[in-house]
């Protein structure tokens, strides 16, 4: 009997039959609901030429394209400094030392229940009431904020992620690395860390596309992001006396989707590459064997162990 007979129970003919039935029904429905946007869209006006001509315009693709910017600005700043922050908390929170465990652990727990945009509001009024002291000019406290926000909501989850990573190494190997005389950070870092880091990595660039998703929050701070950038031409642009809103809406989403897909599909092409990468000594050849003359004519070359010494 086989594992899948165990788990799943193979469908009968009525069963099968009801299953084709769902599934058209399902279709169906899905299907008439699609029809039914597109009917509204069309009624609203939004489907119209000119609603989409918007985009041949050079200050909407500029708009664009600098929202797109920004985003990675900030999604590259902040997907750095989160995963310095989460190589932190987890060596933290795995120290010997009482007061840095406990810090690390409150840390993490408390960036990970505090909702994200909370985060990010707060250290924007607090930046925006400082700005002046801290030097900060323009769109800076915005920026800041957001990246602050996303630094340490992320390396919170991230320093988790590793923390998960560093356990499931197996103990012989941190055991065998102090039978060696190596210090606890050089166990850390040439023996635990690396391997974390390469049994996690799709997790964590997992947890750097919810980052890049994220970074849509500073919209709510007035920061000129993608998403701010978007909704600012939604509402300005007014096309047959409609605003321009699901074109952009489309559009939009189209590019953080895009974006989202390569940042997965680099996490995949880097795990290929890491399966196919060769690790470990390789095994040697085995050894043809010895015919049974040759092996006689090499015992008759080579003396006996005590006639070798008497000589």
């Amino acid at each position: 009997m086989s594992g899948a007979s165990v788990l799943y129970d193979v469908p009968g003919p009525k069963a099968r039959a009801r299953n084709r039935v769902y599934t058209v029904v399902g279709s169906l429905a899905v299907l008439a609901l699609i029809a039914f946007v597109v009917m509204r869209l069309s009624a609203k006006g939004q489907l119209e030429p000119e609603v989409w001509n918007i985009f041949n315009y050079a200050g909407v693709r500029t708009g664009i394209r600098d929202g797109v910017l920004t985003t990675l600005q900030v999604f590259a700043v902040a997907a750095v400094l989160s995963l310095v922050v989460g190589v932190l908390l987890a060596v933290a929170r795995l120290s010997d030392h009482k007061p840095v465990r406990w810090f690390a652990t409150g840390f993490i727990e408390l960036f990970r229940a505090v909702p994200l945009l909370i985060t990010i509001y707060a250290l924007w009024v607090v930046l925006l009431s400082n700005r002046e002291s801290l030097g900060l000019t323009g769109s800076q406290p915005q920026f800041w904020a957001l990246v602050i926000g996303l630094t340490v909501y992320n390396g919170s989850v991230q320093a988790e992620v590793l923390r998960a990573g560093i356990n499931s190494v197996p103990k012989g190997q941190r055991e065998a690395a102090y039978a060696l005389g190596m210090s606890k950070t050089q166990v850390m870092t040439t023996v635990l860390i690396p391997q974390a880091v390469r049994a996690m990595l799709p997790t964590i660039i997992s947890q750097l596309v919810v980052t890049l998703k994220d970074t849509s929050l500073g919209y709510i701070i007035t920061f000129e992001e993608l998403l701010f950038t978007a909704r600012q031409m939604s509402t300005n642009i007014i096309v047959n006396g409609n605003d321009a809103y699901v074109p952009v809406i489309i559009v939009t989403g189209t590019i953080y989707v895009a974006m989202c897909l390569s940042l997965s599909a680099l996490a995949n092409w880097i795990e290929r590459r890491g399966r196919r990468a060769k690790t470990g000594i390789g095994v040697a050849a085995a050894a043809e064997p010895v015919a049974a003359t040759d092996a006689m004519e090499v015992a008759d070359a080579v003396p006996d162990g005590p006639a070798a010494k008497k000589d």
